[in-house]
């Protein structure tokens, strides 16, 4: 690298942790391997004790800069999250603008790198002379893929996509049926789906996309994401970009505080269970089940005669959707009167419920994990995939329904569970991922290549470490 400063990268994280998280690991793996250090610019909105936290916690050579507030008043409270993040986003440029031209004045500034909700952020970055602007894409390759080819689907598909006869097929892609497809596109009159058709457009903005992703677990999107398309930025597959766990418990996902008494708990519990014994049900940080799925779930569980750890929060009937804990991981009512009456009792020795939180990156890597039951939000299917876990998959959200597509009917690393949800077919779904001998012994042998394949990638001489030289060659030459 040139001598003198060095190098300095902004990275603008749009609300949410897991949003945040993919992008500090980035920052730090820039900061370990070439010297580089970063800004990482974060919204008000989420401006928590958990984030603050996690912010605190990282190394010297990764810095934050909050935004100032903006008023978000006007917006309806039923205004939908995407419609959120991007309105705030757009009513923070100009300060954005400024910190990055303030940046340039006193680092070496040679990129500006911003997630998917913070594209409209590429013209604040232009205007304050940031030469290189990359997207960091925290989803798979698959999304990627819709979201280049979205504008020409809503160009050319009548109607609304989830009652599409047949699956969309795209290059490298698994057909994905309509109802399958980003949860905003659901319904075109939604303020939400005009959010994500405009972030779509603005994509090819950018210098380059950056991936959170790896090649083993889409092969084919990969493959086809690899060959240059004239006005197509170049794709590079980074991840997986998840935290290492914290053997004291301590958590590393984005929900985690120090001071709660469960991570404890819930981990001495799993020390007492046989290795691969147990099923962790878990909806991220942001999810929330109808009061009678919560229901169906819990038979469920209590019929397949596995062991479990259960993240359990309040229903979403309560508080609007499902994803009503995006901006607030805590349960909004206590979740345990909402659980079939006498579960708890009768599932004590087997089970173990806690209530909204636990250190999801201890119990993935705990010896006694042997299953999860999860959203197919991006980041859990990381976690899972780099621990080795087999999944249950019961997308709820955002682009966890094509995720859940990819798992099950791509590259075999989860068994889906069926549109309804029955306590029946929930315990046979179960059982099958964490013993059966057909498809659930497929689905983990498959993860336990994906596991190695993943740890190759990170290596020295490995695919995602090449993928970042190529990207900081970009910005700053060889050394």
């Amino acid at each position: 690298m040139e001598s003198g400063r060095p190098a300095h990268v902004a990275m603008l994280a749009t609300p949410g942790m897991g949003h945040l998280i993919p992008l500090a690991e980035l920052a730090k793996r820039l900061a370990a391997r070439y010297s580089i250090t970063t800004t990482l610019l974060t919204f008000a909105s989420t401006a928590s004790a958990t984030q603050r936290a996690f912010l605190s916690s990282l190394p010297a050579a990764v810095s934050s800069h909050p935004l100032p507030p903006v008023d978000l008043s006007d917006l309806p409270p039923e205004a939908a999250i995407e419609a959120r993040m991007s309105e705030e986003c757009t009513r923070s440029l100009p300060a954005i603008a400024t910190i990055l031209s303030e940046l340039r004045e006193t680092t070496r500034l040679v990129a500006f790198v911003t997630d998917l909700f913070g594209t409209d952020a590429f013209a604040a970055a232009r205007d304050a002379g940031v030469e290189r602007r990359c997207l960091f894409f925290p989803g798979s390759l698959h999304s990627l893929t819709l979201f280049l080819h979205l504008p020409d689907l809503a160009a050319s598909v009548p109607g609304e996509f989830r009652d599409l006869p047949e699956p969309i097929r795209l290059p490298g892609c698994v057909p994905i049926p309509g109802r399958d497809v980003l949860s905003p596109l659901q319904e075109r009159a939604s303020p939400a789906y005009g959010v994500i058709l405009h972030l779509a457009e603005r994509f090819l903005e950018a210098d380059a996309f950056l991936v959170n992703s790896f090649d083993a677990v889409e092969p084919e999107a990969a493959a086809a994401l690899s060959r240059s398309k004239p006005g197509r930025p170049p794709v590079y597959p980074l991840g997986p970009l998840i935290q290492k766990a914290d053997s004291n418990g301590g958590g590393a996902t984005g929900t985690t505080t120090p001071d709660r008494l469960p991570r404890v708990a819930c981990l001495e519990w799993l020390d007492r269970q046989p290795a691969r014994s147990v099923i962790f049900v878990s909806f991220g940080s942001g999810g929330a089940l109808l009061a009678e799925e919560m229901r169906e779930l819990a038979l469920g569980l209590e019929l397949s005669g596995q062991r479990f750890l259960w993240v359990v929060r309040s229903p979403a009937d309560d508080a609007g959707s499902v994803s009503a804990n995006y901006y607030d991981a805590e349960s909004k009512k206590d979740p345990f009167a909402y659980l079939p009456e006498g579960f708890v009792e009768r599932t004590e020795g087997v089970g173990l419920v806690v209530p909204s939180w636990a250190p999801q990156i201890e119990v993935l890597a705990h010896e006694a994990t042997g299953g999860f039951l999860t959203h197919c939000g991006w980041n859990s299917t990381l976690e899972s995939l780099v621990h080795g876990v087999p999944m249950v998959a019961w997308p709820l959200y955002a682009e966890q329904r094509l995720n859940a597509v990819m798992l099950a009917e791509g590259v075999g690393a989860a068994i889906r569970l069926p549109e309804v949800k029955e306590k029946e077919t929930i315990a046979a779904v179960v059982r099958e991922v964490m013993v059966g001998e057909g498809k659930g012994a497929a689905v983990r042998a498959k993860v336990a290549e994906l596991q190695k394949a993943a740890a190759e990638g990170l290596r020295e001489d490995g695919a995602a470490t090449a993928a970042l030289d190529g990207v900081v060659e970009n910005w700053v030459g060889k050394n």
